[in-house]
């Protein structure tokens, strides 16, 4: 988005369709118009279209507010009721949605999986066998750090159940229950239960049974087929440095770890029930508070390492990951939150239980420290704390983070040797490979270049560019990807190709393209 397109966006008027609800305390700490005003500064220090913002305390409805615009260079206002992918924020609502199927006694946390799928599988037997339904949730499996993810994402042809059945060929990176390692494949097997157990697909079970009895009606449960006249926020990132509408993640395929599509005053209400122990106004409980508990309780214990100066007040003294959801302290409370990414969207959703107060932030604009700066900044007003730059603190640490990036790729093309030519005529580096988990990749050449083909995901086609050696690097003709790879071939003491590796090429490449996860072998 060019200088002019992001001067326009910011002299628009900042809130639309507000809905504020005075309170005392909030009043005396924090008003509209210094929201407004924060916001304002946020969305132009990162680059943000648009934001929608949430705020309860005490039962009540503080704040939902959208800011800014649905898409860049428009002045189409976001509003409470603007659609934004809340991505991984969709966890909690598969983990709450096991949660009644446990209250109904029809499922156990500490039983294993197989006794509801007795078809799944991971590579090692004892896993299969001692894997349990809360193992689904907590990332100690032994996957590494988003295996698997490329069945599904980007957009692949395999289906949920094939891509259930597809984590058997996926070798583990650690042994069972001794290390944390973020995965989403796992939640799309807890949505596999849930509609074996249920009767209902993960779709039907989330909607009728917790969107619905919350009273979240203008969420959906994945991005529609249609979305020509709706108010959804258009996805954005930086690509080549300018940031532009992106191709929303359409996939349904990873609904049960972060398909839901939500808004302001939506998740307003998600928050408001469970900082209420599962009761919703006027009806029944959605769970009772013995699953809060449950929820809400550390599985997984993660370390609390130093914060940096520029962010102290973030150095915490507990972190884990419970069910669906992160638990940490901050400020000397327990604070109950999770983050979400997705092609364009990221946010994230905050509960302190002790004070009854939740913080959303869903953005339209890959750009994470837009949320973290809105949350914490939202976070000492409510709490009365002592004032602190965050805006200051997460510009340094974007600026941190993009030196590392750069300073990275800096030395690895530094140590290239720009002479160096390939073992094997092109050709001979022609030819479909297969990985066990992932499937068949094809490597074709014609006019003395290569080029690279994932059979089971349309986006991922490019070209193999020689980098040094026996190593090219696969350069995607879909800008939006952000994900070039190198390609490392090794050879039998004959001059055949033995196996071919990949790893992404720059450290910011996102983790879920676990290219390092594949082995990728000749086919005869």
């Amino acid at each position: 988005m060019g200088e002019s397109a992001v001067k326009s966006t910011h002299t628009l008027r900042i809130l639309a369709l507000a809905t504020i609800l005075p309170v005392a305390s909030f009043a005396q700490s924090l008003s509209e118009r210094d929201v407004n005003q924060f916001v304002g500064k946020v969305l132009k220090q990162f680059n943000v279209p648009g934001v929608a913002v949430a705020i309860v305390k005490d039962g009540k409805v503080l704040l939902t507010n959208g800011y800014g615009v649905k898409t860049a260079g428009t002045q189409d206002c976001v509003d409470a009721r603007t659609l934004f992918g809340i991505a991984s924020n969709t966890k909690a609502f598969t983990a709450t949605a096991l949660a009644l199927l446990v209250e109904e006694g029809k499922l156990e946390w500490d039983t294993p999986v197989i006794r509801y799928l007795p078809a799944f599988a991971l590579s090692d037997p004892y896993v299969t066998r001692e894997l349990t339904i809360r193992d689904l949730l907590v990332h100690r499996s032994g996957l590494g750090l988003g295996a698997g993810d490329l069945l599904w994402w980007p957009a692949s042809t395999y289906d949920r159940k094939q891509i259930v059945h597809r984590l058997r060929y996926i070798p583990l990176a650690t042994s069972f229950r001794s290390a944390y390692a973020y995965d989403n494949v796992l939640y799309s097997v807890a949505g596999e239960v849930i509609e074996t157990v249920s009767g209902k697909s993960w779709e039907e079970f989330v909607s009728t049974r917790i969107l619905a009895k919350v009273g979240m009606t203008h969420s959906v449960v994945s991005y529609p087929e249609d979305a020509s006249g709706m108010n959804i926020a258009t996805p954005h990132a930086s690509i080549n440095g300018v940031v532009r509408p992106v191709q929303p993640d359409t996939s349904a395929n990873t609904n049960p770890a972060g398909g839901i599509m939500s808004c302001a005053e939506d998740i307003a209400k998600w928050m408001i029930v469970q900082l209420d122990s599962g009761r919703v106004a006027g009806s029944t409980p959605l769970f009772s508070p013995r699953t809060t508990r449950q929820l809400w309780q550390i599985v997984t214990p993660l370390g609390s390492g130093p914060a940096p100066a520029q962010l102290a007040p973030l150095q915490s003294n507990f972190n884990g990951y419970a069910l669906g959801f992160g638990i940490r302290d901050f400020r000397g409370k327990k604070i109950v939150s999770h983050t979400g990414g997705l092609p364009g969207y990221v946010s994230r959703v905050s509960m302190i239980p002790e004070l009854k107060t939740g913080v959303a932030i869903f953005t339209n604009q890959e750009a994470g420290a837009a949320f973290e700066t809105l949350t914490y900044h939202l976070l000492d007003k409510l709490m009365v704390a002592p004032a602190f730059d965050w805006l200051g603190g997460f510009t340094w640490l974007v600026a941190r983070q993009d030196s590392l990036t750069a300073a990275a790729e800096i030395a690895v093309t530094a140590a290239r040797d720009t002479i160096s030519r390939p073992s094997l005529p092109l050709a001979k580096y022609a030819g479909t490979y297969t990985d066990a988990w992932y499937g068949n990749v094809i490597i074709t050449e014609a006019n003395g270049k290569l080029g690279i083909r994932f059979a089971h995901t349309p986006s991922l086609v490019g070209d193999l560019v020689h980098w040094q050696y026996d190593t090219f690097i696969a350069r995607w003709h879909d800008p939006e990807m952000r994900a070039d790879a190198y390609v490392t071939f090794s050879l039998t003491p004959e001059g055949s190709i033995e196996q071919a590796k990949m790893k992404a090429v720059s450290p910011a490449t996102d983790f879920s393209f676990d290219f390092h996860d594949l082995l990728l072998k000749p086919t005869k």
